[in-house]
């Protein structure tokens, strides 16, 4: 993405919010952040809130005013940023570590993308939560910036799925058949 785009959308966010409610906006893209996946882009918006100059902490209320008070500009910006834009999280300002997913947050996910009706939701994926190290990610990635795949899940199962056209896997299958036959005797 390039810096003039970065600008206008950083420019959005600011001016869906009153005046003094955003401390700060971060746009994130491949390699700011491990969620953010080739040809992405995600958002980091730090808020303002009552308190935070006289020392005081930010907990679980800090977050549900926010999103209370604003939900209209955060329906405004689920609806009107560039698809690019794969997620937007809001955080309390003030936090002095780097960003973790216990933190405090609401994020928003993909934007402008319905969800799919009950009966064209794909029943037979069964969603799977996978940490990848750095080379496997790089490898991952590979994929979708080479082309083969367009995100990472689909990757995984473009991964699988050369795995059982490998000749080894028919052996690894009989072998789990042997195993769970010695298991049940």
């Amino acid at each position: 993405m390039d810096e003039a785009m970065t600008t206008r959308i950083e420019q959005q966010v600011w001016q869906a919010f009153p005046e003094g409610a955003i401390a700060r906006v971060q746009v994130l893209q491949y390699g700011d952040d491990p969620e953010v996946e080739p040809g992405q882009a995600a958002m980091r918006v730090f808020f303002d809130w009552p308190g935070r100059s006289a020392g005081g902490q930010a907990g679980p209320k800090t977050v549900h005013r926010f999103v209370t008070a604003n939900a209209a500009a955060l329906e405004r910006l689920r609806d009107e940023l560039p698809r690019v834009i794969r997620w937007v999280e809001f955080r309390p300002e003030g936090q002095a570590r780097a960003a973790s997913p216990h933190d405090l947050a609401y994020r928003i996910t993909d934007r402008g993308r319905p969800a799919p009706a009950r009966d064209e939701a794909p029943d037979d994926r069964t969603p799977v939560m996978v940490r990848l190290g750095a080379v496997d990610l790089a490898t991952v990635d590979t994929l979708i910036t080479a082309g083969v795949v367009t995100s990472r899940a689909e990757g995984l199962r473009w991964a699988l799925g050369r795995l059982r056209e490998h000749p080894a896997w028919a052996r690894l299958q009989q072998q789990a058949r042997e195993n769970d036959e010695l298991e049940t005797r």
